[in-house]
């Protein structure tokens, strides 16, 4: 069975490449294009892996970070431009196992996807 991994993005374009990066690479992928729908598909579908993005419609990434760890125990990866000082930190205490900066890097974005996925 393939593994699961969800993209919760807003962005079309940054839904896109993940989505086809992970797909050529053999991952199920679910997507939901802002946090309320994220948590639906989290709490539905069970992924293994999800990558979220911070700035959202409607619930920033950091809120359904903290709303997800209320009921699963999926790593939750950050996908985010914000890259300022404490930005990290601020993914990593809002629930987030780990961080990945936009625009992402096509050449080795599934090393960290599978890195994240090892724990």
């Amino acid at each position: 069975m393939k593994t699961s991994i969800l993209i919760i993005e807003d962005n079309q374009q940054n839904l896109y490449l993940a989505t086809y990066l992970l797909e050529k690479h053999d991952y199920r992928v679910l997507q939901a294009t802002n946090g309320r729908e994220g948590l639906s598909v989290a709490e539905r579908e069970k992924p293994e892996l999800i990558l979220l993005d911070i700035q959202l419609p409607e619930m920033d990434g950091y809120t359904v970070a903290r709303e997800l760890l209320r009921s699963t125990v999926v790593p939750i990866v950050a996908i985010t431009s914000h890259a300022m000082a404490g930005d990290k930190k601020k993914a990593l205490d809002a629930g987030c196992t780990g961080y990945i900066e936009k625009p992402i890097n096509p050449d080795t974005f599934i090393q960290q996807i599978a890195e994240c996925l090892q724990g």
